[in-house]
């Protein structure tokens, strides 16, 4: 089985709606192209970012399809894949068709509150079944309980089909222990936009980013700033987008992002419930800091 790259920066992909809560195809079919002309280097289907929880099983499928036939082999593509069914995950995925996808994307199972020999048991059951390579995720925040350092490393030397890991735990320590000790082939990229320039630096390979959907060109160069050792360059980019990275989330995910790319004439801001769209207070905010971005990278552009 082919192993996949994962340097650079992936973006998890939200899904945009209508007014009616439909899901938006044309809107959808832009974020695409912009991410591709942005030069993302691959694209996260169907995660957390995509309000997955909230789409019946039949519109997961016509997502996946509908992205499947636009991108058309033109960027690699990861799909979300977890739950908090062991059993059930590894019947789907002994069954399902994934042609297309290069990885899973597979989360911490969540609300069960596995002990870490659970979860340890968990991805080796969903490795075995998976067809493909399997990216953990883990996300203590969302699930409820974190994935350590010793879990995480004992996955990654034992089990050949888990190639790396999503780590979005805000635990520097941690993740700093995982990118010490890991087996060489086994890949760490950030789960949060902020804490991506810090972890590259540390020897994280990217990120799976939220903000890519917004600014794919301009955090993906300072992704790839840090991929070369230049640090001292990428710097600065990340110093831009500190006060919209905690913006995006002070409201909930992926209600920031969703609202930056209203702000850009992108999307319609409409989430399905429980989900809404940012304060009001929230939503000026991002409103005003994405335009000065904008208005910087016009700048650079006709410099």
């Amino acid at each position: 089985m082919a192993r996949f790259n994962l340097k650079g920066m992936g973006v998890a992909m939200i899904t945009p709606f209508r007014q009616d809560k439909s899901i938006d195809f044309d809107a959808l079919n832009n974020i695409i192209e912009h991410l591709i002309d942005g030069k993302a280097d691959y694209i996260v289907v169907l995660g957390t970012t995509g309000e997955t929880p909230a789409l019946t099983h039949a519109e997961n499928h016509e997502v996946r399809k509908f992205v499947l036939n636009k991108v058309n082999g033109r960027i690699p593509l990861v799909l979300g894949y977890g739950g908090n069914n062991t059993e059930q995950l590894v019947c789907d995925l002994k069954t399902d068709n994934l042609d297309g996808f290069s990885a899973i994307l597979s989360v911490v199972p969540f609300y069960n509150k596995p002990s870490q020999e659970g979860i340890f048991q968990h991805y080796k059951a969903i490795a075995a079944a998976s067809p493909l390579p399997v990216i953990l995720y883990n996300v203590p925040g969302r699930t409820g309980v974190n994935m350590t350092a010793d879990t995480t490393l004992r996955i990654a030397r034992e089990i050949p089909n888990v190639i790396g890991i999503k780590e979005a735990s805000g635990n520097f320590t941690q993740i700093e222990e995982i990118i010490k000790n890991k087996p060489e082939e086994f890949q760490v990229v950030s789960g949060d936009d902020c804490s991506t320039y810090p972890l590259m630096t540390l020897g994280a390979v990217g990120v799976i980013s939220v903000i890519g959907n917004a600014f794919p060109s301009e955090f993906g160069k300072m992704v790839r700033l840090c991929l070369d050792g230049k640090f001292q360059d990428a710097l600065p980019i990340h110093f831009e987008f500190t006060e919209l990275f905690n913006l995006l989330f002070i409201d909930g995910n992926p209600a920031g992002v969703k609202c930056t790319l209203n702000a850009m004439g992108m999307i319609e801001n409409v989430l399905r419930l429980p989900l809404v769209p940012t304060r009001l207070s929230t939503n000026e905010e991002i409103h005003k800091i994405t335009a000065k971005i904008i208005d910087r990278s016009n700048h650079r552009t006709k410099d």
